[in-house]
């Protein structure tokens, strides 16, 4: 009895990319508790935690967990490495290591067949959250991630990645009853900080974070002209500390600056090279002058706006 093994492959394949319910059921209850602010009122309070939380957090993802682990765009000691790697892994968008990996795989397959979460592949939904419901999604490719692999303390925070929003969530609750007990009339209770400072900060960052997936690829002006659809945004950019200067970004990945001109706003940015100056981060790669005129031609392989951050690992075609 002959086997048809492209049938197999296939099969396998449609399997891989099947959106499973039940690995994202904290996901779906995260954004069912929104409703609970009706219940828990608000209080100026909570609603200043939601926003430093948010803040904190948006800089956790785009400064460590995007410019410094998926690209390598500054240095900094391992101890900050890890309480970098902490801060992006609250924002319950898995580990760091998980997070890099996939996103060096989007940089080398941008708007391809073999890019995980394209809009221009699979449409708008699939690439703003339902792709990485996947089993296929789950995985991390190491062979794209080996430069981080060697430190043990990674690893563990992404083995462990839910541990740190717990630890978040955990800490508001305490911090909202001491409040309550000592600040009765600020009206604050220790739910109404988790609702306020983790849940509706948590899923509006997850949106915030998923339309660079999604609408960047779809809404804005092209500077470049790469071999995706990735387009420049300033209203993302504000939201996400400039993560939305994505033409920009993916024109030039290395660099630690994604608002390549001064008047193309960069929080994560700035708040690098205020890290540099205290010693915190350093050799924060910048843009270089021939970047910065619109390139019409296509990077090449071997080009430096096309290497993967890792030493080892085959160049990007980005």
């Amino acid at each position: 009895m002959s086997v048809d093994y492209n049938s197999e492959r296939m099969a396998r394949a449609e399997t891989n990319d099947r959106v499973e319910w039940f690995r994202v059921i904290p996901f779906l209850l995260l954004h069912a508790a929104c409703g609970l602010v009706l219940l828990v009122g608000w209080s100026w309070p909570s609603v200043a935690a939601a926003g430093f939380v948010y803040a904190a957090r948006v800089f956790g993802l785009t400064a460590f967990y995007h410019r410094y682990f998926a690209h390598r765009a500054f240095k900094t000691s391992r101890g900050v490495q890890f309480l970098g790697a902490l801060l992006g892994c609250s924002a319950a968008q898995r580990g760091p290591i998980w997070w890099a990996a996939h996103h060096r795989h989007h940089h080398r397959a941008s708007d391809r067949h073999d890019d995980i979460h394209s809009p221009v592949q699979q449409g708008f939904i699939w690439s703003h959250m339902l792709w990485f419901m996947t089993r296929n999604a789950y995985r991390t490719n190491t062979k794209l991630v080996k430069d981080w692999l060697k430190f043990p303390e990674l690893r563990l925070i992404d083995r462990f990645d839910f541990l740190a929003p717990v630890a978040l969530a955990t800490a508001l609750y305490a911090i909202g009853e001491v409040l309550q007990a000592y600040w009765p009339t600020s009206g604050v209770s220790g739910l109404q900080m988790v609702v306020w400072g983790f849940v509706l900060s948590t899923v509006a960052l997850y949106h915030v974070t998923f339309s660079i997936n999604s609408l960047a690829h779809r809404l804005g002006s092209r500077r470049y002209d790469t071999r995706d659809e990735s387009r420049n945004n300033w209203w993302l950019a504000l939201l996400t500390f400039g993560e939305g200067w994505h033409n920009n970004h993916h024109h030039f990945p290395s660099s630690a600056r994604q608002g390549f001109f001064w008047w193309e706003v960069d929080l994560t940015y700035y708040g690098l090279v205020v890290l540099s100056w205290l010693g915190i981060v350093w050799e924060l790669k910048p843009v270089p002058a021939r970047v910065l005129s619109p390139a019409q031609e296509t990077p090449k392989k071997g080009d430096d706006r096309c290497e993967l951050p890792s030493s080892g690992l085959a160049s990007a075609d980005v």
